[in-house]
C-alpha cells in the first residue's frame, strides 16, 4: 500500500440511497469497530437530498450494527464513527457543488489526504460525476502526491460497446490502476475460499477436468420479486444483472488454471485466459423466462408486470438459463449451466461440481449403480461446503446410500462471517485489486453475452411465463436434460 498520507477521505455519492446506508456505511462502521480504519479518517456524504450533518448521521444510525464489538461500549464506537461522517448536498452534474465538496474536505483535513470516491449511483451517472469530481480539481495526480481510488458499482454497460464507452468516459478522470470495479459476490466468504479450495487441498487438482467432473452448475435463485425496483431491472433484466458479473465470476473461480502465484495480476490474468475460451452461446443453449402471479409458502405473489415500475407489456427476462462450453483441455466437453431468477421457490446461490459415475462400478450389481459424487459450494444462505459420497448404512443388510461430508461454517468456524462489503473496502483502502474486475477481464466478460443479448433484444424475443414460486421454467429443464444434467 503506498501510504503518501495518513489522512484516508471517503466521498460516498449517492449517500442518501439504499445501497449507501444498507451496505456502504454499515461495511465502513464494521472496519472502524476491527480498527482497520487509520485513527483519522472522514467520511463525506453526497447526494441531492437535502440533509444537515446531524439529520444524515440519524439516517445511518438506523443501519449499523455491534456485532464486532458486542463487549465494548458501542455507542462510543458509533459516536466516533458518526463524528466522522458528513453530508454536502449537491446535483451531480455540477462542478461547483463538488467544488463545495472539496472546499468541505479541505476544512476538515487539514493537508494532504488519501481520497476514495465510491459510486453508490446508476452507471448512466458516472461520466456526469467523474467530469464534475476531475473539473473540481478533487483527484490528485503525479507520483509524490496522495493517492485517489474511485469505486464502481455493476452493472458496467449493457454490452460490450456501452461497457467501453463507460470505461472510456471514466479513464479521462481515473487510470486503470486508480479504478475498482466492484462485483459484491467477489467479496463474499465463501468465493473468496474458492482459491483455497482448490489450490491448498492437493485432493482436487488432480480430479479437476473433464476426465472426472461431467457437469458444473452455477445456481442462483431469489424468492421475491423485483419489489419497486421495476424501473431499474427492467431496463436491464436478468442476464445482464446477474448472469454476465456474478455468475461468471465464479465460473472464473471455478474453472482457471492455477495462477503463478496469489497476488492480482496473476490471478486476474487467468481469469481473462479462461473467460477468451468461453464461445459465446446460441439462442438454442439459452431459455429466458418471465414470472406471473403465484403462491409460494401459502402466500400470494403478484407477477412481474403487476409491478406500478413495470411496463404492462414488458417482455424483460425475470429467469434465464444458459450451457456454456470452455474451449480448452481442462475442460473441453464438459457443459456448464449457469441460471439465475426471481420468484423462485427458495432464495439459494451455489457452485455443484457432478463428478463423473465410477467406471465399472461393482456394486452396480448390488440393487442399481451408487450415485456419482457432488461437491456443493454453498455461497448462500448459511455458506457451506457439501462433499457427497457413497457409504453403506450400518445394518445387517447391504444397502448403498450418498450422504454429505459437510462443513458448515457457522458450526466450523467461531469468527464472524464478514459483509463482502467490509471485505472489498477493506481491499479498496488496502490497494489490493484481486477482488476487482479488470477491464479486459469486463471486456471478455461482455463478448460471452453480447451476441446472445443482442439476438433477444432484436428479436423480441418473449420469455416463457412461470408462476411465481415455481422451480424454474419448461426451458430450462429442457436444456439440463439436452445436456445430460441430472
Amino acid at each position: 500500500m503506498s501510504d503518501q498520507s495518513d489522512i484516508l477521505s471517503i466521498v460516498v455519492v449517492g449517500a442518501s440511497g439504499d445501497l449507501a446506508r444498507k451496505k456502504i456505511f454499515p461495511a465502513l462502521f464494521a472496519l472502524h469497530s476491527q480498527g482497520f480504519l487509520p485513527q483519522r479518517f472522514n467520511i463525506f456524504g453526497f447526494a441531492r437530498s437535502a440533509f444537515s450533518d446531524q439529520e444524515f448521521r440519524n439516517k445511518l444510525v438506523e443501519t449499523l450494527t455491534c456485532r464486532y464489538v458486542p463487549n465494548v461500549s458501542c455507542d462510543d464506537r458509533m459516536n466516533e464513527f458518526l463524528s466522522n461522517c458528513r453530508y454536502i448536498q449537491g446535483n451531480y452534474d455540477s462542478k461547483d457543488s463538488f467544488l463545495d465538496l472539496h472546499a468541505a474536505m479541505r476544512r476538515v483535513e487539514g493537508g494532504a489526504a488519501n481520497r476514495i470516491f465510491y459510486m453508490a449511483i446508476p452507471p448512466s451517472l458516472f461520466a456526469q460525476v467523474g467530469g464534475a469530481i476531475s473539473g473540481a480539481g478533487l483527484v490528485a495526480v503525479g507520483p509524490d502526491v496522495p493517492w485517489s481510488r474511485v469505486v464502481i458499482e455493476k452493472p458496467f454497460g449493457k454490452d460490450r460497446a456501452s461497457s467501453d464507452l463507460l470505461m472510456k468516459e471514466m479513464a479521462n478522470v481515473f487510470t486503470e490502476e486508480q479504478t475498482y470495479r466492484i462485483d459484491h459476490y467477489l467479496g463474499k466468504e465463501v468465493i473468496e475460499n474458492l482459491m483455497v479450495l482448490r489450490f491448498a487441498n492437493i485432493i482436487f487438482e488432480p480430479i479437476w477436468n473433464n476426465l472426472y467432473i461431467k457437469n458444473v452448475q452455477i445456481s442462483w435463485k431469489e424468492d421475491i420479486g423485483v419489489e419497486g425496483r421495476g424501473g431499474y431491472f427492467d431496463e436491464y433484466g436478468i442476464i445482464r444483472d446477474v448472469m454476465q458479473n456474478h455468475l461468471v465470476q465464479m465460473l472464473a473461480l471455478t474453472a482457471i488454471e492455477p495462477p503463478a502465484g496469489f497476488e492480482s495480476g496473476y490471478i486476474r490474468n487467468e481469469k481473462v485466459k479462461l473467460l477468451n475460451c468461453i464461445a459465446p452461446p446460441t439462442m438454442n443453449d439459452v431459455a429466458i423466462g418471465q414470472y406471473v402471479a403465484g403462491t409460494l409458502k401459502d402466500r400470494s405473489f403478484a407477477g412481474y408486470r403487476d409491478d406500478k415500475s413495470v411496463a404492462k407489456d414488458s417482455i424483460t427476462p425475470t429467469f434465464a438459463a444458459c450451457v456454456l462450453k470452455i474451449d480448452n483441455r481442462r475442460w473441453d466437453g464438459v457443459p456448464i449451466l449457469l441460471s439465475a431468477g426471481k420468484g423462485l421457490d427458495a432464495r439459494m446461490t451455489e457452485i455443484r461440481i457432478q463428478f463423473r459415475e465410477t467406471p465399472g462400478n461393482i456394486f452396480c450389481k448390488t440393487g442399481g449403480c451408487p450415485e456419482p459424487n457432488q461437491l456443493v459450494i454453498r455461497v448462500q444462505p448459511d455458506e457451506a461446503i457439501h462433499f457427497k459420497i457413497v457409504s453403506k448404512v450400518p445394518g445387517l443388510q447391504f444397502e448403498l446410500k450418498a450422504r454429505d461430508l459437510d462443513m458448515q461454517y457457522k458450526t466450523a468456524f467461531s469468527e464472524a462471517i464478514p459483509d463482502a462489503y467490509e471485505n472489498l473496502l477493506l481491499e479498496v483502502i488496502c490497494g489490493d485489486k484481486s477482488l476487482f474486475i479488470r477491464d479486459d477481464e469486463l471486456a471478455a466478460a461482455w463478448d460471452i453475452f453480447t451476441p446472445v443479448l443482442h439476438e433477444i433484444d432484436e428479436r423480441a424475443v418473449a420469455p416463457e411465463l412461470y408462476e411465481f414460486g415455481s422451480a424454474g421454467l419448461a426451458g430450462y429443464f429442457k436444456l439440463r436434460e439436452r445436456f445430460g444434467i441430472e
